[in-house]
């Protein structure tokens, strides 16, 4: 085991699942054409990277996806279902990790997300679990649409790093991103790609972070 004093986690498909061909599907039917050029997981549309920085409000994200379709007769709710079709919910036991992990190490939740994506996890957590948000599971949740940053850039890590006081040789980030890991890396994080078929619980226990 190495010397690990903190853990940032990644969100999306670490510790909730997201479905990205479910949402290839919903765009397509919204009639985005090209609908992997237009958002994937390794590369997309600026706009994205826009409204995960919070650059753009939700109702400017709408409009440039009605200019997408070219369908300027499509609702907010249209959109927002199609958005949103890929956020499927917390893997189970994974709050149980979460508490044991914050037990035993400094933790953060390191999130690239957005202000209609948010709305739907916090409203979820509520009403699923009774919780009010992320807070509770980490010494501090960031999400990078809140922040004006996001991953893979560099000072979003930064960030996190010189507001805790952390180290990045004692420090654990997990994310499902290649390009993100990529960064950490290069930052001198012990950075670890959680692969498709993989878990959290697994990987920490392959580590020896966890019994």
């Amino acid at each position: 085991m190495k010397n690990i004093r903190n853990i940032i986690l990644d969100y999306g498909n670490v510790i909730f699942d997201i479905d990205f061909p479910k949402l290839r599907q919903s765009f397509s039917q919204l009639g985005i054409p090209d609908v992997d050029a237009f958002y994937g997981h390794r590369a997309q549309h600026a706009l994205f990277d826009a409204f995960d920085k919070g650059i753009i409000t939700a109702a400017q994200f709408r409009n440039e996806l009605r200019d997408a379709t070219n369908n300027h007769d499509l609702t907010d709710e249209a959109i927002d279902a199609a958005w949103n079709s890929l956020l499927i919910g917390v893997r189970p036991g994974h709050h149980e990790l979460l508490n044991q992990l914050k037990s035993r190490y400094r933790t953060f939740l390191l999130s690239n997300n957005n202000e209609i994506h948010y709305q739907w996890i916090m409203d979820y957590l509520s009403s699923e679990f009774g919780l009010n948000g992320n807070a509770s599971f980490f010494e501090r949740d960031y999400y990078s649409h809140l922040l004006g940053m996001r991953k893979p850039d560099k000072e979003i890590f930064q960030f996190v790093l010189d507001t805790h006081g952390l180290n990045s040789a004692e420090t654990l980030f997990v994310d499902d991103s290649p390009q993100h890991i990529e960064t950490a890396d290069k930052m001198g994080f012990q950075a670890h790609l959680l692969n498709p078929g993989d878990t959290l619980p697994q990987l920490l226990h392959r580590l020896g972070y966890t019994g």
